[in-house]
């Protein structure tokens, strides 16, 4: 065993490795401009504005703290940065997410050239990954989701590339491509903590694949450790905060993931994919069956294992799409190799062209027919128009399990200027005296987001929440001895407070429950300052 761990990759006999295929560059740099023109339209032209989720994020940025935040820290770092270097306008604030799904398009024909593809399992890779519901929408939202979907693809590139070199040469694999492995993991780490299911997915996918050996070697624990370094930061974060990733996981389990189902979450694949789902499908199945993908294997049970692990722990249905990608390029490979087989003599050359126009033209008709469902493109009246015509009304069914007329994403991309103009129509009703003192005060994240990024234009003060990440920033010096309320109830409101009055009410009747009637009001008298009271509130949701 000693022997196996030192032994340098150039003395290791090595199989005759099979004819390499070229990478089509141009072709696929083309649909990843494609892609970011795309974005850019929408976000310019687009009837929406910025999303609550948005919302705290760019919030994370102005409370930025490497070593020391609730959440992942990278989104909050390139809130920061992409504030001071871009500005503030929605092109600006989704020009990252959009990079990030031109990429995870390049990469889907790279995967396909891994397995073997060519030009036309490229471009079809390329194309799914273009279309797709699930990565048109992660890449028209500024938030985490679309680069974890970033590093877990170029992760499983990685271990891709590990286990074909490895079953070339019968050692561990490429070594590079064992810190890239830890340097994907690493900035995954960064991203979203989802990224630890991964790690789980790749050891049960190593020790089911001949790439097993590998683990007798000193490079999957020194990745795994280069991973744990560059992660680092939210992990001293989850550290000093003392643990607060658990409660957030306790209230998504209570809130959300009890409505999700096994059924749901495998619905819920075809949902964001449609008929593309079939190409994963069919990569998964080369990828365990055809001899010459053995060295690929350690993808597929990874991929598998991570799948099975996130339908027992009820996820939701996009958690998984990460793995989509590679098994797109996987799949466009064998519906190459396998249509390429028919070319033998003319009947088979014509039903394999035949064949290839018919699964791209199923893919242009599905993507094109689902495109408003992943970027914002149609008003709310026209999209729910359009949800009704279609009998989609799946897809306008929120996270607790509740019916709108409108996807949640884009419910939650309405009112918030309207919102702001609103409390700031409050704040001024006050007199000087008053407003000097007051303080703002939301009932959820995305209130707080809304006030702190379009307040300071109509003349209010950072927002003061209790929920989620708000909580760690604190209740600012000010005692509360008049407070402008966002969202609570009176009768809530009068326990604890001597005054409370009714100064307005928002509306949004295309929002989600929760924002389309929210009072506003004004409270005076507290019976405990915001500096006293602010510790009961600690993991409030």
């Amino acid at each position: 065993m000693a022997s196996t761990t030192t032994l340098p990759i150039e003395e290791v006999p090595r199989r005759a490795a099979p004819p390499r295929t070229s990478l089509e560059t141009g072709f696929l740099v083309g649909f990843a401009l494609a892609v970011l023109a795309g974005h850019a339209l929408v976000n310019f032209f687009g009837p929406y504005g910025l999303q609550r989720d948005e919302l705290l994020y760019l919030a994370m940025g102005r409370h930025l703290h490497f070593w020391g935040m609730d959440f992942p820290p990278l989104i909050a770092l390139a809130a920061r940065a992409g504030g001071r270097l871009l500005g503030d306008s929605i092109l600006a604030i989704r020009v990252v997410p959009a990079l990030a799904h031109a990429l995870l398009v390049v990469l889907a024909g790279v995967a396909a050239r891994e397995f073997g593809g060519r030009r036309f399992a490229q471009g079809l890779a390329a194309l799914s990954v273009a279309l797709a519901p699930l990565y048109v929408r992660a890449g028209n939202l500024f938030q985490p989701t679309i680069l974890d979907q970033l590093w877990w693809t170029l992760a499983l590139l990685a271990l891709a590339r590990i286990g074909r070199t490895a079953e070339e040469d019968g050692g561990a694999g490429d070594p590079v491509a064992w810190v890239g492995l830890g340097l994907f993991g690493g900035l995954g780490l960064l991203t979203k903590f989802s990224i630890g299911f991964l790690g789980v997915a790749m050891l049960v996918g190593l020790v089911l694949s001949p790439t097993r050996r590998a683990l007798l070697t000193r490079w999957p624990w020194e990745a795994a450790l280069l991973a744990l370094l560059i992660g680092s930061p939210s992990i001293g974060g989850q550290i000093q905060l003392g643990f607060p990733v658990l409660q957030q996981m306790r209230d998504l389990t209570a809130v959300q993931l009890q409505h999700v189902g096994y059924l749901d979450f495998v619905l819920g694949q075809l949902m964001m994919l449609g008929p593309i789902l079939l190409l994963p499908v069919l990569g998964i199945i080369g990828l365990l069956t055809v001899p010459a993908a053995r060295g690929h294997r350690v993808v597929a049970w990874t991929c598998l294992a991570a799948f099975a692990l996130l339908l027992v722990l009820h996820g939701k249905a996009y958690y998984i799409g990460p793995i989509y990608p590679v098994l797109i390029g996987a799949g466009a490979a064998g519906l190459e190799l396998g249509t390429g087989v028919l070319a033998g003599h003319a009947v088979g050359r014509v039903t394999g062209n035949v064949l290839r126009g018919l699964v791209v033209a199923i893919i242009l008709i599905f993507g094109l027919a689902a495109l408003p469902f992943g970027a914002p493109m149609l008003g709310p009246g026209n999209m729910a128009a359009y949800v009704t015509r279609l009998q989609m009304t799946a897809a306008t069914r929120t996270n607790t399990g509740a019916q709108l007329r409108l996807p949640q994403d884009y419910a939650d991309m309405i009112g918030w200027p309207e919102e702001a103009a609103a409390v700031a129509r409050a704040f001024k009703s006050l007199t000087p005296e008053q407003r000097a003192q007051a303080v703002v005060f939301a009932s959820n994240y995305g209130q707080a987001g809304a006030i702190d990024f379009y307040g300071p234009r109509v003349g209010l003060p950072p927002a003061v929440c209790n929920s989620g990440s708000y909580w760690f920033w604190g209740p600012g010096t000010k005692p509360g001895n008049v407070m402008v309320l966002i969202g609570t109830d009176s009768a809530d409101a009068a326990r604890y407070f001597r005054s409370v009055r009714v100064s307005g009410r928002m509306r949004n009747p295309w929002g989600v429950p929760e924002e389309q009637h929210a009072p506003i009001l004004i409270a005076e008298g507290p019976l405990k300052t915001l500096q006293q009271a602010w510790p009961a509130w600690a993991g409030h949701n």
